[in-house]
């Protein structure tokens, strides 16, 4: 009897498991786009624009005074055909989003900043765009050397209160994620690049200086 009980027990557990983990593989409402790491002065900077789609129901939720907490995670690794990948960098930043009715106005916020917006469009907007995002030091890569890059955008309901957080494992609706999106980074191929663009650049600035001379 104990034994039965058990099995029935630990069976509704792993379709329960099982339906949590077909609505994650299902959720990627969130497109990762153009992420690319530039140099900076202190060391490499990413920037990447997301597609998402925002529902009603999100909507709903943020014009009634819920927070919404964005999450974008950025992983660094050295690949090595004998092993595991070496962890070079982790990174993660939180974007608040939220709306406050005395001023009708939707906020984004991120550390102790934050910009207010009209419209719920135009904070979205802002959202959808991450630029120069110190994710490395100078010391944190060799030139010599490729890693892979990965990068994705997920919507944290651990953040949420508890009473969202029941209803929203179980709605699709609350699914809002990206898959990992990974690729390879040479930092020497990509000083060499934007030290080609910017040569491109002042080429063209004097170009158009001459021709304007002229």
């Amino acid at each position: 009897m104990c034994g039965r009980l058990f099995r029935s027990l630990l069976a509704g557990s792993l379709l329960l498991l099982a339906s949590y983990a077909a609505l994650a593989a299902s959720s990627s409402e969130v497109e990762v786009r153009n992420p690319q790491l530039v140099a900076a002065d202190d060391g490499w900077s990413l920037s990447a624009d997301f597609s998402f789609d925002f529902n009603a129901r999100l909507e709903e939720a943020v014009t009634r005074g819920v927070i919404l907490y964005f999450v974008v995670d950025f992983d660094l690794a050295r690949t090595r055909w004998y092993w595991l990948d070496d962890k070079v960098a982790s990174r993660s930043q939180t974007f608040r989003l939220s709306y406050h009715a005395l001023t009708r106005q939707y906020r984004l916020s991120t550390g102790a900043l934050h910009q207010n917006f009209a419209t719920l469009d135009e904070a979205l907007r802002m959202l959808s765009r991450l630029r120069n995002w110190q994710v490395l030091d100078k010391a944190a890569v060799r030139n010599d050397e490729t890693y892979l890059a990965s990068l994705r955008m997920r919507l944290d309901l651990s953040q949420m209160p508890k009473t969202f957080q029941v209803s929203a494992l179980a709605n699709r609706d609350w699914s809002l994620s990206s898959d990992w999106v990974r690729w390879s980074f040479a930092p020497a191929d990509s000083r060499a690049a934007d030290a080609r663009a910017t040569s491109d650049w002042r080429g063209n600035a004097e170009g158009r200086l001459l021709g304007e001379a002229r």
